[in-house]
């Protein structure tokens, strides 16, 4: 079960420092071009992602294993591709692997493409009939995905050591049970929830 840092009791010190971690921040979406009062509350997220990396890397280990969701390749050639399409975590992420960390290849490229594949054709289809075939495919090839992402992690994260996962909140992956799973949520998110269902309520 994930821990939600700051809504529930701080987990005991002794009991995580000696296995393996992950930080699983939420990748938030927004459009390209976004109003003011969302961008203020997104710049505002990750600000307050990375005062909670902060302290949890003092009282749980430092970060030595990244894992960021579409992406298949590692060390400066991921982050290069991270930078270009990613420009909030890049940040987070450069500055952590300029202090030792490791960006890993997180995905599979042909679960991955499939995956999007798919959900794309959801969003185009009109009949309920394809579109529950297409659902069917959708579930098929996300919950390979999935499964991919998380036996990365359970190969590539070593004893002891802590990992960043950058990952959208709709996610599947089901983490080995030896490891730990922090989930980063600081305050901006909710106020991001509630600017995007008021703008969905205004619609009605």
């Amino acid at each position: 079960m994930s821990e939600v840092l700051g809504r529930i009791e701080k987990p005991s010190v002794d009991n995580f420092q000696a296995g393996r971690k992950i930080y699983l921040v939420p990748l938030i979406y927004t459009p390209r071009e976004m109003p003011e009062d969302l961008s203020e509350k997104v710049n505002a997220y990750w600000r307050q992602v990375e005062q909670q990396l902060n302290g949890l890397e003092q009282k749980m280990g430092p970060i030595k294993k990244i894992y960021h969701e579409s992406l298949t390749v590692s060390g400066e050639t991921g982050l290069s591709i991270i930078e270009k399409f990613h420009e909030k975590s890049y940040r987070i992420i450069k500055e952590k692997c300029d202090r030792g960390a490791s960006l890993e290849a997180t995905e599979d490229m042909e679960l991955f493409t499939e995956s999007m594949d798919w959900g794309n054709c959801l969003s185009v289809v009109m009949s309920q009939k394809t579109f529950d075939i297409i659902s069917k495919f959708y579930r098929e090839a996300s919950e390979k995905r999935f499964a991919h992402i998380s036996r990365r992690i359970d190969e590539t994260l070593g004893d002891g050591e802590a990992g960043l996962l950058f990952i959208r909140e709709d996610h599947g992956v089901q983490f080995p049970a030896n490891i730990h799973v922090f989930y980063v949520a600081p305050p901006a998110l909710d106020d991001i929830h509630r600017w995007f269902r008021e703008k969905m309520n205004t619609r009605k």
